[in-house]
């Protein structure tokens, strides 16, 4: 807290903790140089080596481990539990990470949630996926709104999105206690074309 001025409710514990904060508040910094480069973000938590070291004016972002939340400068809303986890985020905000190294790799993507180790590990700009389990979804670069469930999950894609996955290529059963409910709402359908077929025809079938 070496450049503090204003700031209050802060605690700094470790060498060159929370060095830069000068007017931000309630923030938490526990390690050698977490919370460094802070300067106005409020209502951080950073708990280990180098934790979110180079957030700047980001707010309300939680960093457990070494390295975790490290890249972060202005990104918001983070909670990054594990070493490494989300490590390379920069400007990315309300992201999710449990896990060694998940969501590492994430700079700019916003609203995923992962959890396992290097779950979601290679994305970087996508947004809105979920992947549970470790290694699932670690295939997703820059692809949104997927969702991958089970260790080593794998959408088909990383670039694309909208796909799910559940398990790997060694699940050998999957079954479900009730019919799946598959939506028929036109709202949802694409490519509807009309039929030259009357309607007798489809009353027959």
């Amino acid at each position: 807290l070496f450049s503090n001025t204003t700031g209050s409710q802060n605690m700094a514990v470790g060498h060159s903790c929370l060095q830069s904060n000068t007017t931000a508040s309630y923030n938490t910094g526990l390690g050698y140089y977490a919370l460094y480069a802070n300067t106005t973000g409020a209502q951080n938590t950073a708990n280990g080596a180098i934790a979110l070291q180079n957030n700047t004016t980001g707010n309300s972002n939680t960093a457990n481990g070494n390295g975790a939340l490290y890249s972060n400068t202005t990104g918001n809303n983070n909670t990054a539990n594990g070493v490494g986890a989300l490590n390379g985020n920069s400007i990315g905000s309300n992201n999710t990470a449990n896990g060694v190294n998940a969501l590492a790799t994430n700079t700019t993507g916003g609203r995923n949630s992962a959890y396992g180790r290097g779950a979601l590990v290679s994305n970087s700009t996508g947004t809105y996926n979920t992947a549970s389990g470790a290694e699932a979804l670690a295939n997703v670069t820059t692809g949104s709104n997927n969702i991958g469930i089970g260790y080593n999950a794998q959408v088909p894609d990383g670039t694309l999105s909208n796909q799910i996955r559940i398990g790997d290529a060694n699940i050998t059963y999957a079954g479900v206690q009730v019919a799946w409910s598959v939506t028929s709402d036109k709202r949802w359908k694409e490519n509807i074309q009309p039929t030259n077929l009357g309607l007798n025809l489809l009353n027959d079938l």
